[in-house]
């Protein structure tokens, strides 16, 4: 597996980050007109997805907190909320550890074979840990737009 690759895993989180930095936690919760979902909900997803797409369908433990999947699963939305999700500061930890144990894991589990081949909701099929990991780069890039778009929803409305 090429280090290159682990490289851009660093640089498409550390871009996350950065857009997490200049958001404040009041801002996190609001969903504006327009929008499903809120900032926290978006950056609990990219951690819950890239868990998933990683770890999981590799056959490997989620060590993500337990709410995580109720909270920021696919199709959940906090108007259906029914507990409190983590602040920014926890949302910024687990994204940070994510990462080291992506790096940890990755180059000795790239090439495996998934036990059954995983289908998105746009219907591409994946069948190896490495397409699944490099499709979360695409993925998080996705969602870290939306945060910029709910952000500044956010600020025109308070102008």
């Amino acid at each position: 597996m090429n280090l290159l690759l682990l490289h851009h895993l660093e640089t498409v989180r550390s871009i996350t980050l950065k857009v997490l930095s200049s958001v404040t936690e009041q801002e996190s919760l609001v969903t504006p007109d327009g929008f499903s979902n809120n900032i926290v909900w978006n950056l609990g997803h990219i951690a819950y997805i890239q868990e998933k797409l990683v770890f999981e369908l590799a056959g490997k433990k989620n060590q993500l907190p337990a709410s995580y999947e109720r909270l920021f699963a696919a199709g959940t939305k906090p108007s259906q909320w029914k507990e409190t999700p983590p602040t920014l500061i926890q949302l910024k930890e687990e994204l940070m550890t994510q990462t080291e144990r992506i790096k940890e894991f990755i180059p000795a589990h790239y090439d495996l074979k998934l036990a059954k081949p995983f289908t998105n909701k746009a219907g591409i099929s994946f069948d190896h840990v490495g397409s699944t990991f490099l499709f979360s780069f695409y993925h998080e890039g996705m969602h870290v737009e939306t945060i910029k778009q709910i952000k500044k929803a956010i600020q025109e409305k308070k102008s």
